[in-house]
This record gives C-alpha cells, structure tokens and sequence, in this order.
C-alpha cells in the first residue's frame, strides 16, 4: 500500500507496536473517512472498511455512508426538484408564460441521482487512496481489542481476513427502524424512498423527526398526496417551540400536507388491489400506495463483536465514549451516529477530525458540542443555533426575545399563502446572543453564517452595530430593535417589571 509521512510540524512519530496497522476503522461514513484520511495524513498506517464501495441495495450505505448515500446528498437534490413545480407557478406572476400540464419524469430524477451518488463514491474512494489508506471491502467485525475480522458475507461462520491495529475506531453510523406492528414487512424507511421506481400517488410517513419532516415535503413537492403522522403533540422535538408551529401550519395550510398528531399507526394490511391500507390507534383507516417509516435510527452496533471485547454500551444501544471519543477498552474508539451523541453529518466529521488530531498529529483536541447549528430543508425550511427559547427559560434568569413575522419580499408578488418567523434570544445579564431561529426561505444559508457570530459569543450590541443587506430576508437580524417579550424566572412577559 501507499504509505505517506507527513512534513509537516505537527507529525509525531508513532508508537512502536507489533500491530499491522497504526488504525483500523470500522465505517467509511462521515467520521471514519474524514479520521482515516487526516490520520494517514499524520503518518499513520490505516485500513478502513466498508461492506460496499458504490450505494444501492442490499445493504445502501457505501463510501461516503448514510449522508454520501442514503442521507443528506440524495435528499437534498430531491429537495431542490421537489421545489420546482412551485417556482414555476410563481414565474407566472413575474411574467413569464409557463406552458400548462407539466409533467414530472421520475426515472429521469433518479438516474441523475444515482449518477451524482456513483460519482461521489468515486471521488471518496480515490480521495482515500490517495491519501494512503488502504479500503478493505467487507463486514468488520471485533475479534479482540486489537483484532478486526473481515467478512465478505456478513452471516458466514468463518472471516475472510483478519488485521490488526493499534488502535480501532468504529464508525458504523445509525439504521432506520422500524417499530413492531402488524405489516411492517410491507412498510419501506428513507432506504428504500431513494431507489423508488416511481412517485407515489398517495404515502403516509409515519414519525416527527427530520426525515419524516423532509420527505412530507419531498413527496409533496412531487405531486403525492401526503399524510404525516406523529404519536407526539408537535414534531421536531428539540427545535424552537415556535418555529415547529409555526412550520406545522406553514406545512398544512402552504403546502396542504395532512399532518395527524398524536396519531399512532396500530397495523398495515395489503389490499388485493396492492395497495396498503394502514389503520391508527384511533380505528382510523387511510388508504395508500407506501407507508414510510422515520420513527428514528439506532446505533449500527449489532454484529460488530462488542460484546466479545467488553464494550460498554449506554441505555439506547451507543456506545459509550468519553470526552476524547474513546471507550471503555483504551485501544477502541468511536465517532458519530454509532455513539448518539448528535446525529449530524458535520458532528462526525469533527469528532473524526479530532481523533485523529490528537492521536496521530500531537495536538489536544476534544469535540466541542455547543452551539451547532442544524437545518430541516422541510419547506420552507428551518434553521436554529444555540438555545431554544424552552431552554433558555429554564437556564437564563432574564431573556429578551426578538421576533419578527413577516411575508417573503418573492411572495408580495406570487400570493403565496407563507410567512418567514426569525427569534433572537438575548441573555440580559450579558447581552449576549444565546440563540437564533428561522423558518423561511434561506434559513440553513442565512443562519450557518450567523452561527459563527453565537460561537465567538457576540452581543445583541454586535448585531444591532451590524448594517444589513438591503433587500434580504436575513437583514432582520440585525435591524430588530425592540425585544417582542422577555422570559423571567421562566415567566413570559409583555413588559419588564
């Protein structure tokens, strides 16, 4: 294999040890690739494994993992297409004469996709390489707290290979799940949505998280009747309570989704039509052509030998790992969606980034898990960093809140029945900006851009001395001047005693 030591100032000589490799990982997803690639490049010898090198079924995931393959990047080009019929219909305002009776070609959607998703393969492979990594194609497994075995078939008694590595990082990512109900087998998770033949006509999503949020719109974008279903009383736990009401009717009265909450599916049957027929808790019945499953993921821990090695697991099936990424085994650590820490793309990539920082390029790095920014590219999509105003209530003694509602200067001419809704939370005691939220256009691409203001611990002061872009939606950021209410003691008041 290729074997590069790096010039640079930063590159530590590795410890002496009888092992094949410096590092095995386990996942060629978001952490293990960008940990492979910055470890090699401190000098370190490294293997990393992946059941498959290019996406598709059986197992979907390949190089890149869920977010190159299954996840954010095939999403987020289903996102953009599913906008377009309604841009066109909005062009009409603006003057342009846009033929009547388009129609969508949804072989055409997913073959391009498929292409952009074969080429990003490519490009994670060679990156790799290039590198010096060397990429082992197969099931890993732990032997022992040094031992990798490698499987080409999964279920097969005896491993093809067996390597070994000072340290091992797992990075087997998350798995949809599907809860126990009569029918399951005939039910499909964001899998399967990506390598549909055709668009349905009808779908139910069953579950209140990104995914089901993202592909309600997807699918509704493309012309599917759409119902939502969430057992909870608003979906999007953990994002700002005004903005997931405020998206809820965005989505029910914008877009004409159907979104049922505190609805439970209780069973699935198959029609003899082929259709699916899915009944609720309540003895409701809806008719469709797919019921989708996004009730969450769960670490991707099972045949991965943990229990051989003695790996602590927490009470949700992660792995358990401290401050620096590592387990209970010292020889045996793990980044991203495996150990449920935030189950973000970007996450990985720093936790990775920082494990090999410190393990190979002699530098102290721990993740740092405050104020990261998160997206939902629902429609119109939503974007928050920093505290929720739930949050800040219960940790701050006195907040100001700034809010602004208000219709999209595109829509002064479309009559499109939207609102944008953006909140700055304020800490009174210090000035300090200790949350941001959005739902409108642009909200991932006008917020990333403000997280690095709430990182580096900018005051309201600092926005308000900020000149806006004129005209943009994101100029009300730094143009809000008059707090809309405060929170004291937890209490939300008009006016300040």
């Amino acid at each position: 294999i290729f074997f590069r030591i790096s010039s640079s100032p930063s590159h530590i000589k590795m410890a002496k040890h009888n092992f094949m490799y410096d590092l095995v990982v386990i996942g060629a997803g978001s952490g293990g690739v960008r940990a492979a690639r910055i470890s090699a490049g401190h000098g370190a010898k490294v293997a990393l494994i992946e059941p498959q090198m290019h996406h598709g079924p059986p197992y979907f995931s390949a190089l890149g993992g869920t977010c190159v393959n299954v996840g954010c990047v095939p999403k987020k080009l289903m996102v953009f297409g599913s906008h377009m019929l309604h841009d066109m219909h909005y062009a009409k305002h603006y003057g342009w004469n846009v033929p009547e009776g388009i129609t969508h070609n949804w072989t055409t959607l997913m073959a391009n996709k498929d292409k952009e998703i074969s080429r990003l393969n490519g490009i994670y492979g060679n990156m790799l390489k290039n590198a010096g990594v060397e990429l082992m194609e197969g099931w890993g497994s732990l032997v022992d707290a040094n031992t990798v075995a490698i499987k080409s078939d999964r279920a097969g008694d005896k491993p093809d290979k067996t390597i070994t590595g000072n340290k091992i990082l797992l990075a087997p990512g998350g798995w949809p799940f599907i809860p126990d109900l009569p029918g399951k087998e005939l039910c499909i998770t964001s899998n399967e949505a990506f390598y549909l033949k055709d668009c349905p006509k009808k779908i139910v999503i069953v579950g209140g998280g990104y995914i089901a949020v993202e592909f309600a719109c997807i699918f509704k974008g493309y012309g599917a009747d759409v119902t939502q279903l969430y057992r909870g009383p608003m979906f999007l736990r953990g994002f700002d309570d005004d903005i997931r009401r405020h998206l809820y009717n965005e989505m029910k009265e914008g877009l004409g989704i159907d979104v049922r909450l505190e609805t439970n599916p209780a069973k699935v049957e198959k029609q003899p039509d082929g259709s699916l027929l899915l009944t609720t808790e309540k003895g409701d019945t809806i008719a469709t052509d797919i019921v989708m499953f996004a009730t969450g993921r769960k670490a991707n821990t099972a045949h991965l030998g943990l229990d051989k090695v003695g790996v602590e697991l927490n009470p949700d099936g992660a792995i358990k790992v401290d401050e620096y990424s590592k387990s209970n085994i010292d020889s045996i650590y793990a980044v991203g969606d495996v150990t449920n820490r935030i189950n973000l793309t970007p996450v990985a990539l720093h936790e990775g980034h920082c494990f090999a920082d410190t393990l190979f390029g002699g530098k102290d790095r721990r993740p740092n898990h405050e104020h990261v920014a998160a997206a939902v590219f629902s429609q119109p999509p939503i974007s928050g960093v920093g505290l929720t105003q739930e949050q800040a209530a219960k940790k701050h003694k006195k907040v100001a809140v700034y809010r602004s509602s208000f219709r999209p200067m595109l829509h002064t001419m479309t009559g499109a029945n939207t609102r944008a809704l953006m909140k700055i939370l304020v800490d009174m005691e210090t000035d300090k900006v200790i949350g941001v939220h959005m739902n409108g256009p642009d909200a991932a691409e006008i917020v990333q851009g403000i997280a690095i203001a709430v990182k580096m611990g900018a005051t309201k002061a600092d926005f308000d001395a900020t000149i806006g872009i004129h005209p943009s939606s994101a100029e009300e950021f730094v143009t809000m001047r008059t707090a809309s209410y405060y929170l004291v003691d937890g209490e939300k008041l008009d006016k300040l005693p």
